[in-house]
């Protein structure tokens, strides 16, 4: 979806890549507008398979707008599993989606860590995955709330419970 048309009549671009300040700026507004990405998952085919059931959750949390507002590729990587923000992409690798549930929560953290970038905003070291932690946090407690799986449910309880542990460690 890219709203507004730009010169010419035709429907304004996401940049390519988000990098510049003029990048940054241009994405920014069209996210404003309701850009969303029509987001394409790269890999494998379990690779692909896995991103989907974690894709299913995200849905599920209604929360899948808000990841193709931010993130518009989810790439198969061998290595280290990253944001990669000025290609508005999250690189990942078999590890980080093998759990669907580990993997939503992933992508919806990146997804805000992306969100941060654009505005402006811390989005890494303390504050950033602060930020992000939250957001994840968040996605848990809509999962949880919205699922009509009681094995899911138990699983965002557990989820949720670790990661109110951890702020005390």
């Amino acid at each position: 979806m890219c709203p507004g048309p730009a010169a010419g009549g035709r429907p304004a671009a996401f940049p390519e890549r988000v990098y510049t300040q003029e990048e940054v700026e241009r994405a920014r507004r069209l996210i404003r507008a309701g850009h969303r990405h029509r987001l394409t998952v790269a890999g494998s085919p379990p690779f692909r398979a896995k991103v989907e059931e974690a894709l299913s959750l995200i849905r599920t949390a209604q929360m899948y707008d808000f990841l193709r507002t931010y993130i518009r590729e989810v790439a198969e990587v061998q290595g280290l599993s990253q944001l990669r923000e000025a290609d508005a992409a999250v690189w990942a690798n078999s590890y980080a989606v093998a759990d669907p549930l580990e993997a939503a929560g992933y992508l919806i953290q990146k997804a805000q860590q992306m969100r941060d970038y654009l505005e402006g905003r811390p989005y890494f070291g303390g504050a950033g995955e602060a930020s992000a932690v939250k957001e994840r946090i968040r996605f848990l407690e809509e999962l949880k709330r919205k699922t009509d799986d009681h094995t899911i449910r138990r699983r965002c309880e557990e989820a949720l419970r670790l990661w109110d542990e951890s702020r005390f460690l």
